[in-house]
This record gives structure tokens, sequence and C-alpha cells, in this order.
């Protein structure tokens, strides 16, 4: 397949080796106007990958047959938006990034819109990115036009295992959101390891139990002994993880809140539900990013 990957971060960097790997005519796509990449990955599928990537090719983004996106939440619209005027209405745009709402910015587009919700760890120091740990990919459709490309889960399973088409994307999608309403706020206010969240039980489950009510509202059926298990799975298995959020504060980068809590916020208002712990949480990671 052709396929352009939006966003040369460390996710989006090990994509475009796991495709190319798989002899697929990939290419980045960076706001700068290089032509290549240098995509250097420590343990691809077992092995060291250092190669040129090409990219910024207009051609091949007219041709693509798959648009990837690996952008932070709030550079999506706006990235994705530009790309439109080059891109057949027909190629399939798979968002994969934290937090949710990028996929009702996008509306207007006539491509078919993919979600993914992804579990493989990454991180970029000095231009090498180090695959941390190999997980398992979601992906489903946002919008009724894309309900038929449950195929395109088997390709880029052959990529970067395990990739699997899921029908309810949102639900995933939810669980997912959730635990980063929770780990990347307290994370990066108590400038901590993912693991060090156990030692504040109690606010933890505060944040679920505001949370849940919001997700019941939004038909994603779950329990809230379910829910607060499954975030305590997270914080478990990412125990030695310093989360994005808490990266991006420590960098003086602009942060997922707003997709994140922000996200949870605005649906619970839709709703008409209070949340206080999750709006008192986002507004002191707000203060602490401005």
């Amino acid at each position: 397949m052709k396929i352009t990957v939006l966003g040369c971060g460390a996710i989006g960097k090990l994509w475009l080796a796991a495709l190319s790997q798989q002899k697929h005519q990939v290419q980045g796509w960076l706001k700068s106007s290089r032509s290549y990449l240098s995509v250097h990955i420590d343990e691809m599928n077992g092995e060291i990958f250092n190669q040129p990537i090409p990219t910024n090719n207009s051609d091949h983004l007219t041709n693509s047959e798959l648009l990837i996106v690996c952008l932070k939440a709030w550079q999506v619209a706006d990235a994705v938006n530009n790309l439109l005027p080059k891109l057949s209405p027909n190629c399939p745009i798979l968002l994969l990034h934290n937090g949710m709402g990028t996929q009702e910015e996008l509306l207007s587009a006539p491509n078919p819109i993919l979600l993914g919700v992804t579990t493989h760890g990454a991180y970029q120091d000095d231009q090498q990115v180090y695959h941390t740990a190999s997980g398992l990919t979601y992906i489903g459709s946002a919008t009724s036009n894309a309900t038929g490309l449950s195929s395109l889960a088997n390709v880029l399973h052959q990529s970067l295992p395990d990739v699997a088409w899921h029908n309810e994307i949102l639900s995933i999608s939810w669980l997912k959101l959730a635990a980063n309403c929770v780990v990347n706020p307290l994370t990066a206010l108590y400038e901590c390891q993912n693991g060090d969240l156990l030692r504040y039980p109690e606010q933890v489950n505060i944040l679920c139990e505001e949370i849940i009510q919001v997700m019941q509202r939004e038909n994603i059926h779950t329990t809230i002994d379910n829910l607060i298990s499954y975030v305590y799975d997270v914080i478990k298995l990412t125990a030695k993880n310093y989360s994005s959020m808490l990266q991006d504060v420590r960098a003086k980068r602009r942060t997922e809140i707003d997709y994140i809590t922000g996200y949870l916020l605005r649906q619970a208002r839709a709703h008409g539900l209070a949340a206080p712990e999750n709006t008192r949480i986002y507004n002191l990671v707000k203060h602490k990013e401005r």
C-alpha cells in the first residue's frame, strides 16, 4: 500500500519503520520542507532499524491509500485540514493519539475516519526511538463510510502486531480516555512515575466515580469496579513510565489536557453533570501549563 504518516515522533517513526519493513510504500509528512527523515529504531521486531524514509512528496500524498495521524491531539485538526485538498477523498484517515474530540473537528472531511487505540510504548531520545513495549492496537470506524475497512487491520497487523478491528471502538476509546484522565494529569501535577499513583487511591477512585457517570450517559456500559480495576491495571503495567503529559509539562510544551480531561468535562456539561474533582485537576494542569 501507499501510506503517509502525519506526525513523525516516536510512534509515527515506529509505524514508518514497521510498514517499510513489510515493503509498503511509505512516507512521513513534516512541517519542515525536508525530503527525507532519518529513522533509527532500537529493537524494531527484534532488530535495529536505521534507514532514511522519504517525506513531504505531494504526489505520494495524493495517491496515498491510508493516512496515519500520530500527532498530539491539539495539532490534528489544523494539520489534517491543511492536507485535505491534496488528499483523495477516498483515502481513509486513521487517528492514533491520546484523548478524544478530534474526530468531531474533522466531520466536514469526506474521507472515511478511523479511530485507533494502542498500548505500544515508545519514546525518542536524541532522534533515536526506543520501542519499550509491544502492545495491542485496536482500530474501528468513526464515520459510517469507514465501516467496511476492517481489512486494514490485517494489513497493519502484518507490520506491527497485534492489530485488531473492533466494532465498538468508541467503548475502547472511552476506557483509554478514562485511564488518561487519571494517569496523565495526576502524574503531571505530582511529577511522578505512573506507578507512584498507587499512593493516591482515594483521589484515583473519586476521579473514576465522576468519569463513569459521564461514560454511562454516553452509553458506554461498564461498572465502577471494572473501571477502577482497569485504571489500576494501566498504572501497574506502566509503573515505570513517565506520562506524556508530565513530559510535556517538563519541556514547557502545550499538553493534551483539553482533549483528555477537557473532553470529559465538555461531555459532562452536555449531560448536565458536575465533575468537581476532574474540574479541579483540569484547572491545576492548565495553570501549570501556562
